[in-house]
């Protein structure tokens, strides 16, 4: 497993993390979340060995990376945010370089960049100049040169920054796969990375842990946790706001901005409104196009640990 214990790192005198402890095991699919400049990929980067920790201790697969570098490094995929390359080099002649780096013999290192070509779709451009490619391109290279050597621990920082919808599907399904049997952490702001393959989410703000739980779990925390959201079709706003509030159990009624006859009904504590809100809608006659209730929204509960007038009293 990866244990990362009491991890502290200043710039200037100020704390960019902040006493960070947890672990992750094999099979996890763990998304770092934090606003920026919160620590996320100063984590990161003290993780893979590029910046040295001031204080604490970072052990992977048993071997501590400030007394055991290599034999740490041997085991980790990275991708920086930005994935840098040699953009003279074709993406081929690079997955190549890579391989060599991580001491893949020709004929295996063959065999890897075939495959990871072919799982990313680089067919179309790996004879083309890194910097001749497109920010999405380049992303998928920078995901190939990280899993070429097949590593234990892949750390990905914004991993889908500049793919399209078709290519985001792509890579997540990808990181899902890979996650089967290896540690996957994902660096993100992107919270719908997080709802969309993670299996457990740690948020950080201020350098310090604020939350550690499922995405699932994270999202009861929300204020719309059970909030029912309906679509009425010709119904007075007015009319339709005062008829819902005064349900039981209904602790505020939002009118959503988005969509016309849109209501978010939010519950006090854990009651079910969906039963008295639908005989609300069978008494009044409205007529209703959409009615669900949500999970809870993980931007919500983000705003809630990360504001600064949340930092002092959130547990840690």
């Amino acid at each position: 497993m990866i244990k990362i214990d009491n991890l502290k790192k200043s710039f200037g005198g100020m704390a960019a993390v902040d006493g960070l402890t947890f672990s992750v095991v094999p099979g996890e699919i763990l998304g770092f979340l934090g606003p920026n400049g919160a620590g996320k990929s100063t984590t990161m980067k003290m993780v893979t060995g590029f910046i040295t920790p001031d204080h604490g201790e970072i052990i992977l697969y048993g071997h501590n990376v400030l007394d055991a570098p290599v034999e740490a490094k041997k085991l980790i995929g990275y991708l920086p945010e930005g994935a840098p390359a040699y953009g003279d080099m074709t993406a081929l002649q690079f997955l190549q370089f890579i391989a060599r780096v991580r001491g893949l013999s020709v004929h295996a290192g063959r065999a890897r960049i075939e495959e990871v070509i072919a799982r990313l779709e680089l067919a179309p451009v790996c004879h083309r100049p890194i910097d001749t490619l497109s920010k999405g391109f380049k992303r998928r290279v920078g995901i190939a040169q990280a899993i070429v050597h097949d590593p234990d621990v892949l750390i990905l920082d914004e991993p889908t920054d500049g793919l399209d919808p078709n290519q985001k599907h792509q890579m997540r399904e990808l990181i899902r796969g890979l996650g089967a049997d290896k540690i996957v952490i994902i660096s993100t702001h992107i919270l719908e990375e997080v709802t969309a393959v993670c299996t457990r989410a740690i948020v950080i703000s201020g350098g310090r842990i604020v939350a550690d739980d499922t995405p699932s779990a994270l999202e009861t925390r929300s204020l719309y946790h059970r909030a029912v959201s309906l679509d009425l079709v010709d119904v007075p706003c007015e009319e339709a706001v005062s008829a819902l509030r005064s349900l039981e159990g209904v602790r505020k009624v939002e009118v959503r901005q988005d969509r016309s006859g849109g209501y978010v009904v939010m519950p006090e504590g854990h009651h079910n409104l969906m039963q008295s809100i639908g005989r609300l809608v069978g008494e009044r006659g409205w007529q209703v196009n959409e009615m669900l209730m949500e999970r809870g929204r993980l931007d919500d509960v983000f705003r809630q640990l990360t504001s600064t007038k949340a930092e002092a009293g959130v547990e840690r």
